[in-house]
């Protein structure tokens, strides 16, 4: 039996239910193909929302960043209208303490993107509790958090299914059928074969078992930890960057400590190792939490490719777009991701910025086969 939507997206996750929605709302009719949302990259980060903690060089990966951050605002109340829920943003701004002080201490800036140098006695005053080895910091107050493991992720599974979008869960993509014309003609799937006008790629770490792009997986370990209760208020006032850990503090107590990153394929499963690195790195850094009690274990996929850019926009089939690639700034990148992918789509605006993101730019033939 096929199944025909005017358009199909093929994942589930925090990128693929960002472009669902934002198709929906601007009058598309939809399909989501998701295999295991759980799996999702989406799902499984931090939440940071992080362009000037990462310490990105002027590029078009940091315009794009910069350009999501501003959105994210006004994109999760829209989710929260949509839906009567929280998504957990939160613009906390992210502390990045150091072990050794940097040559330079200045970073460039722009009135929308500042950041502050802060000595030992001032870092410890805008965030008490860090460790002994810190010897200063930056300070970027327009960085921010979202609860996306808890909340964004469900709200747009949700913002989805009120708008009519049809989810299919339990989906495995066997093969995408292509004509001579360039097109893609169908889906098939463990549940049928599928047919749409168009179709968008969105399978994160999954993607180079579908084409031949250069998306692999990159797999990271995380644990959380909570406040105790009888602690009032919480001791952690914004996120902590460091250079191998991050602590994110959501406000209810919980706290989110990342992550490993581990060239192992997709081989599922935490490790002593890596759990070890994450609770030394964290205790090194804010050693307060060491007794606080230990919430959750996780691990997921990340997708990596060799520039560490997203593939963003068309391929060499004309009814084929790809939303691939994200590596550790999926979910920051998910507003401009939907909004771009979605002006390509439905009114074929094309922003020159995704002249930086196309997938031939590997190489020429680098999106030329469906495997």
């Amino acid at each position: 039996m096929k199944q025909h939507s005017e358009i199909i997206l093929i994942g589930g996750g925090l990128i693929g239910l960002s472009l669902a929605v934002e198709l929906k709302l601007r009058g598309a009719t939809v399909t989501v193909l998701s295999r295991d949302v759980q799996e999702a990259a989406g799902l499984v980060g931090a939440g940071m929302l992080a362009p000037q903690a990462e310490q990105l060089p002027p590029s078009p990966m940091l315009e794009l960043c910069l350009r999501s951050r501003a959105l994210y605002n006004d994109w999760t109340r829209k989710l929260e209208e949509l839906t009567e829920l929280d998504t957990g943003y939160w613009p906390c701004g992210i502390l990045a303490p150091v072990y050794e002080r940097p040559p330079c201490t200045s970073l460039p800036q722009t009135p929308e993107t500042p950041s502050y140098w802060l000595e030992r006695d001032a870092i410890l005053q805008q965030q008490p509790g860090l460790g002994d080895d810190v010897v200063g910091g930056w300070w970027f107050p327009q960085d921010a958090q979202v609860d996306n493991r808890r909340e964004l992720v469900k709200i747009l599974q949700i913002a989805a299914q009120e708008l009519g979008v049809k989810i299919i869960e339990g989906i495995t993509v066997e093969k995408l059928v292509t004509s001579p014309h360039q097109t893609v003609t169908e889906i098939n799937t463990n549940q049928g074969n599928f047919r749409a006008s168009h179709y968008i790629l969105t399978t994160g770490a999954w993607s180079g078992q579908l084409l031949s792009i250069p998306v692999y997986p990159r797999k990271g370990q995380m644990l959380s930890v909570r406040v105790p209760d009888e602690i009032k208020p919480l001791p952690l006032k914004q996120v902590l960057f460091g250079s191998n850990t991050y602590i994110v503090p959501r406000r209810d107590g919980l706290i989110i400590i990342g992550a490993t990153s581990e060239q192992v394929g997709l081989t599922s499963g935490l490790t002593p190792h890596g759990i070890d690195t994450l609770l030394s790195g964290a205790m090194r850094l804010y050693p307060v939490l060491q007794e606080f009690p230990i919430q959750e274990f996780w691990w997921g996929f990340r997708p990596e490719t060799p520039d560490l850019f997203p593939i963003l926009g068309p391929s060499s089939w004309q009814n084929l777009t790809l939303a691939v690639g994200h590596y550790r700034n999926g979910i920051l990148l998910a507003p401009i991701t939907a909004q771009l992918i979605a002006n390509w789509v439905l009114d074929a605006q094309y922003d020159p910025l995704l002249n930086h993101f196309r997938g031939d730019r590997f190489q020429p033939t680098a999106v030329a086969e469906i495997r």
